[in-house]
């Protein structure tokens, strides 16, 4: 509408005019094409998430393995990523460089979990078994994920009543690990903008002039710890060193909002 609202049709035929129309909608976003014509691409890497519940009690070993935080193997493209989560899960991503189709065309039947597991197992048949136990042991459900990234410096004009957040605007790998705290960090910003807002578009205009460089930097690091991770050669050690810096720089800096 010229007036900068947008009429909303549902599928129940419902209809609703707004002001604001906040593109939240995620990596395949509906309203992103409303800004900008920037469209997901394959980064070249793909992941198997499998996890363990009741963890501590069926698996110490695994357990004991990945500890309080993560544990990353990584060698020769491929890689083993296990995170603790709460209510004594791990969950496990293995990942490795892949065609776009692999999950097609490597074969693996996903919706077979004990075909699937063997499958997997030969992919790292020389790695140590301790590693491996991640595939020998966890839960039969195996969910294959390509992974798609935004470019590293997505930028759109401002829209009169259409804005974006998180992964609608700012889709990246997980190798820096700031897709959530992003999206939360956008969300509670936006939501300042706007209740304070006496030009609802310069209000936007404002919050996106704040989100952009801060989601290139996190895009850029993610993409440059993806092919630092997931290469050839010695992965893990190169990975090793770079985690003993992140730790001995200490903590983050608050982020003022």
């Amino acid at each position: 509408m010229s007036s900068g609202q947008h009429t909303l049709i549902f599928d129940n035929g419902v209809t609703d005019i707004a002001d604001l129309v906040i593109g939240a909608d995620g990596a395949r976003s509906c309203i992103r094409s409303l800004v900008s014509s920037a469209m997901p691409q394959y980064c070249g890497v793909t992941i198997v998430e499998i996890q363990f519940i009741f963890v501590d009690d069926r698996h110490p070993e695994i357990a004991k393995l990945v500890g309080r935080g993560t544990i990353f193997a990584l060698s020769d493209n491929k890689g083993l990523i296990g995170q603790r989560n709460g209510q004594n899960q791990i969950r496990v991503y293995i990942t490795l460089r892949a065609p776009e189709n692999w999950i097609v065309e490597s074969g693996i039947a996903f919706d077979q979990p004990e075909q699937a597991r063997k499958d997997l197992l030969r992919l790292f048949a020389d790695w140590d078994n301790s590693l491996l136990n991640f595939i020998h042991f966890c839960d039969a459900n195996f969910i294959p994920r390509p992974l798609y990234t935004l470019p590293t410096n997505h930028r759109w004009e401002t829209h009169p009543g259409v804005i974006l957040l998180g992964d609608a605007a700012h889709l990246m790998s997980p190798f820096a690990g700031e897709g959530v705290n992003l999206a939360m960090l956008d969300a509670t910003e936006l939501a300042l903008a706007i209740t304070n807002a006496d030009d609802l578009k310069q209000a936007i205009h404002n919050y996106e002039q704040k989100i952009f460089p801060r989601a290139a930097k996190a895009a850029e690091e993610s993409s440059s710890n993806l092919d630092l991770f997931i290469s050839t050669g010695n992965a893990g050690k190169i990975a090793a060193e770079f985690f003993k810096k992140l730790m001995e720089s200490g903590p983050p800096k608050d982020t003022q909002i």
